[in-house]
């Protein structure tokens, strides 16, 4: 359990309360207890904040090697939410300054000169300080960019790897810290061209391209000659995704959601264009309620549970049953948030 504040800081935590705290601000605190799907931390003056099981999947590798009294830094997602915790999600405290340099290359549109480390179907993966961002095929001078008649994807593949090991000057166009997007370019940004072919374009309109890229973070989608869009891992699909290359392939056809025009970047979402599932898991169940499940996969905080087709997974926090991949078992929802696309869950009986 966490610990209960008492006498002189209750008072002052009730005359100074959490408004102090806004959403976004970065904190680092200490390690108090794990309990269930809940991580505690001390926030010292700002009080108890807790890091929920969703936010710990994220972060499971950072999280595994934390123990009682260790320091984390965090970030505030609510200010106080039903609980009366500050809500968290895990920050690595060296990441955090890597993003906001990024962040602070993007705007001022600074040039920097990075080595390729590897190559995709895609484009180049470079390193910018400790983050891994990516290098589109589509974002490459005429000069680099793999002149293939053919237009065979393995024979691209080759041509870009003969550029792992160069030096690229490059801008960020994209560092989204909280999607883990950077994304780098060796054009010159903001042409008259690029952005009379953008303009076209609107929120809302359904399209249909062809992947052009995957990354750990999303795909990316040529739209027309010369424009490409960015669908991020967490609108490929309303079920849990690891792996965008194992749902996509370059050269497959797609068709998805312009959700997004910013900075001259197109961003798309390919779950859009299916049903909402979470809408209908609200009409059908409510917290209390039994639920079929299939365990989809076992994890040292617990187990993901696929429960209905559409690919809604709950999350099974540790328990001292052994449970096998692959089978079915009757569970109770005990925390169910669609807004939240969040599901907790606890074996029936």
């Amino acid at each position: 359990m966490p610990i209960q504040y008492s006498g002189a800081m209750n008072y002052l935590l009730k005359k100074y309360p959490l408004s102090v705290l806004k959403q976004g601000d970065v904190l680092e605190g200490k390690v108090l207890s794990m309990e269930k799907s809940r991580l505690f931390v001390d926030l010292g003056e700002f009080g108890i904040g807790a890091i929920y099981g969703a936010e710990l999947m994220k972060a499971k590798n950072l999280v595994n090697k934390l123990k009682t009294e260790d320091k984390i830094y965090v970030k505030v997602l609510v200010v106080e939410n039903e609980d009366q915790y500050v809500e968290l999600s895990p920050k690595n405290a060296g990441l955090e300054t890597a993003w906001e340099k990024a962040e602070d290359f993007m705007k001022k549109q600074t040039p920097v000169e990075l080595r390729a480390e590897d190559a995709n179907k895609g484009g180049l993966i470079l390193n910018f300080n400790e983050l891994q961002g990516f290098l589109p095929t589509s974002q490459l001078k005429s000069e680099h960019y793999p002149k293939i008649e053919s237009g065979d994807k393995d024979k691209i593949l080759e041509a870009l790897k003969k550029l792992v090991g160069e030096t690229f000057k490059v801008t960020i166009i994209d560092a989204d810290k909280d999607q883990e997007k950077l994304i780098f370019s060796e054009k010159e940004l903001n042409s008259e061209e690029i952005n009379e072919k953008i303009s076209k374009y609107k929120i809302g309109e359904e399209i249909e391209g062809e992947v052009s890229g995957t990354a750990n973070f999303g795909i990316f989608v040529k739209i027309e000659p010369g424009i490409e869009a960015l669908s991020h891992i967490s609108e490929l699909s309303w079920g849990l995704v690891e792996n965008p290359a194992s749902l996509f392939k370059v050269g497959q056809k797609i068709k998805a959601k312009i959700i997004q025009i910013e900075n001259g970047k197109i961003f798309l979402s390919i779950k859009a264009m299916e049903p909402d599932p979470w809408g209908e898991m609200e009409k059908k169940y409510k917290e209390g309620d039994i639920i079929a499940g299939v365990v989809s996969k076992l994890e040292k905080y617990g187990a993901l549970i696929n429960v209905e087709q559409g690919g809604i997974a709950g999350l099974l926090p540790k328990t001292e049953k052994k449970l096998e991949l692959g089978k079915n078992y009757s569970f109770n929802i005990e925390s169910l948030e669609p807004k939240k696309q969040k599901l907790i869950l606890k074996l029936n009986g």
